[in-house]
């Protein structure tokens, strides 16, 4: 059992408390990740300390317990590719964005992934129709109206009912490889912006975000055209992050800017102030000076582009050891620039 560093431990500060909470965390038995379970147990006892009102604690058990839940019903699936697709509620059968929410669930299935919906009806019942009960998760929130199960999903194990919308939110993205979002009201709105938001702000890993129309539909044009002419042209966004975002009214358009982002490119994560992305492949050494030359301006130390193998702090994901890497020293704010060089090691 690894013991925490009592020099730099989060306490509750009260010793007999402090000993109680290990004797505690070794009748359980826990050893991974010792000092994190250790500082949970503290945070709930210091936000006791804290006389919170009795609508706080209610509120910090139930998110506490839905983040619980959904990870347990996430961790069996946890090797599979996911992509999340939102839209409205209210979409009828014979509507052509029914279909197409339908048809590219069903597309994206025959690649591989599993589905995420919010469980509803209209597009998410679309969706969760195309994939199938077995290849589909919903996170249904409760509401007053719309949001009951669609058919395909109700009863399932990966169901999933949540309370609260932020807890909701966190799970379709920490679980998302992929988002697609199809025609909708403020709900739909709200999910794109928050994952735009997310990975425009490094808060999220980039993802395949993609609009998408039903064929010959303008919804998402039309919302495009507003983007460039208001927000980035009175300067609110930049021209870069545009590359975040797709939009298409085109199924297997769609299907392919989700496929093939991950062609090469398999996943990254800081070490220190190292970007660490993890590649299918190695690029071969005469390019690693282009990238270099090309994406000087997102580096924070010129020339700092160069291939490893698996870092010792990445010792706690062993399922990733034998895959490559390329390490940078990224500037952490032109995140849109980071997805083109994403893009640009897919080609090899």
């Amino acid at each position: 059992m690894t013991k925490p560093n009592k020099s730099t431990a989060y306490t509750t500060g009260n010793a007999a408390l402090e000993k109680k909470i290990d004797e505690l965390l070794r009748l359980a038995n826990v050893s991974a990740d010792y000092d994190k379970f250790r500082e949970m147990l503290v945070t709930v006892l210091k936000f006791n300390q804290d006389q919170p009102t009795p609508a706080d604690v209610h509120q910090m058990n139930v998110a506490f317990k839905e983040m619980r839940y959904a990870s347990k019903v996430f961790q069996p699936y946890a090797a599979d590719k996911k992509i999340c697709i939102f839209g409205s509620a209210r979409t009828q059968p014979e509507e052509g964005t029914y279909r197409a929410a339908h048809d590219f669930a069903r597309l994206m299935v025959s690649s591989g992934y599993m589905i995420i919906t919010g469980g509803g009806h209209g597009v998410m019942g679309a969706a969760q129709a195309g994939a199938g009960r077995e290849r589909s998760f919903a996170l249904n929130i409760q509401l007053p109206f719309e949001q009951r199960p669609n058919a395909t999903i109700s009863g399932d194990e990966k169901l999933i009912t949540f309370r609260y919308f932020f807890t909701r939110k966190l799970n379709f993205i920490k679980n998302s490889d992929a988002v697609a979002l199809f025609p909708g009201g403020f709900g739909t709105m709200d999910e794109g912006f928050e994952v735009i938001t997310l990975v425009q702000t490094g808060k999220a890993p980039i993802m395949p975000i993609v609009f998408v129309d039903e064929p010959g539909g303008n919804f998402w044009r039309t919302f495009e055209h507003y983007l460039h002419e208001h927000l980035l042209r009175d300067g609110v966004i930049s021209r870069d992050d545009f590359k975040l975002i797709k939009f298409t009214d085109n199924l297997a358009e769609a299907q392919k800017e989700v496929l093939n982002f991950y062609y090469n490119f398999h996943s990254y994560r800081y070490v220190g102030d190292e970007l660490v992305i993890r590649l299918q492949r190695e690029v071969p050494p005469g390019a690693i000076r282009r990238l270099e030359d090309d994406f000087a301006d997102i580096l924070d130390e010129p020339g700092s582009i160069h291939m490893s193998r698996a870092l010792p702090e990445e010792i706690n994901e062993p399922e990733l050891t034998d895959l490559p890497r390329l390490c940078l020293k990224f500037d952490r704010r032109t995140h849109g620039r980071l997805r083109e060089l994403l893009d640009r090691l897919n080609q090899f």
